[in-house]
């Protein structure tokens, strides 16, 4: 291997999402790594040239624009071309939230090899980010920072392969259900957890009805009073309070609404409830 630049971090800050390692590598003619497992989640973004990668009896003949995935504890064995060895950037991470965040990009599970449409944001982002080579507090948040932006580029550019339609409407869904429950305390309309999305209305109310048996409007009610029926009964909080902090600005409206769902007004819940 030549031109081998690498950061390898020792000390770890974080642990719902954090950066092991990364690096960046012009590889010699059948340069290879393994047959080995890894303790951790490592990204490979080939940028010139091309390779092959293997898990188990599957062997993948990989080129520049197209990336890889390897999986804690699985065995895998990649190798550089003999005419024409690649050369790639290298992410290794780990957490709590990582396969979380890789199945939010299309990646883990059946998919381990993906299509990046434009690779040179990635590379001057991991270019910056081998200077922060020092350890200190403020580069401990850098890199940290590194790896969100990472994701956050990677996955503005990623296409991934085989990614069949349920999972992506599964995905929709997920993320819809992630807006509501971090947003429902405002004001938000189903058109805002759409735009969100990034779906048509239409396609989200399908979406629902097809995966949880309600609408999105229904959910989101639903969600509502369920939490104002919470704080009705561990709060001292003032009717007009709970309405407020659970998206309603006019608490006549939302007595009636609460009152229409549960059968109480929300006073008499309290005094059932205490």
């Amino acid at each position: 291997m030549e031109d081998a630049y690498v950061l390898t971090l020792k000390n770890r800050k974080f642990s719902e999402f954090y950066l092991c390692y990364c690096g960046y590598a012009k590889c010699e003619p059948l340069h290879s790594f393994g047959p080995a497992v890894r303790p951790n989640y490592l990204i490979h973004l080939i940028l010139e040239g091309k390779g092959r990668y293997q898990i188990g009896d599957t062997q993948y003949e990989l080129t520049a624009g197209q990336g890889f995935l390897i999986e804690p504890e699985v065995q895998t064995f990649y190798q550089a071309d003999k005419d024409d060895p690649w050369t790639y950037l290298w992410v290794g991470f780990n957490g709590s939230r990582s396969q979380e965040y890789l199945a939010d990009i299309g990646l883990g599970s059946n998919h381990k090899i993906f299509q990046c449409e434009d690779t040179s944001g990635l590379r001057q982002l991991l270019v910056e980010i081998l200077k922060k080579n020092t350890y200190t507090i403020e580069n401990d948040f850098y890199r940290e920072g590194f790896l969100y932006t990472f994701f956050g580029l990677l996955s503005g550019n990623i296409k991934g392969e085989n990614i069949s339609r349920h999972e992506t409407e599964n995905l929709y869904v997920r993320k819809a259900l992630e807006y509501i429950q971090n947003n429902y305390h405002y004001g938000i309309r189903v058109s805002d957890i759409a735009d969100y999305v990034g779906v048509t209305r239409g396609y989200l109310h399908t979406l629902f009805t097809r995966t949880l048996g309600q609408s999105p409007q229904e959910y989101l009610v639903n969600y509502r009073i369920t939490r104002a029926q919470q704080l009705l009964e561990i709060t001292d909080l003032a009717v007009e309070g709970v309405a407020q902090s659970c998206g309603y600005s006019d608490p006549l409206v939302f007595s009636k609404l609460f009152k229409k769902k549960t059968g109480k007004t929300p006073s008499a819940y309290r005094r059932e409830r205490t």
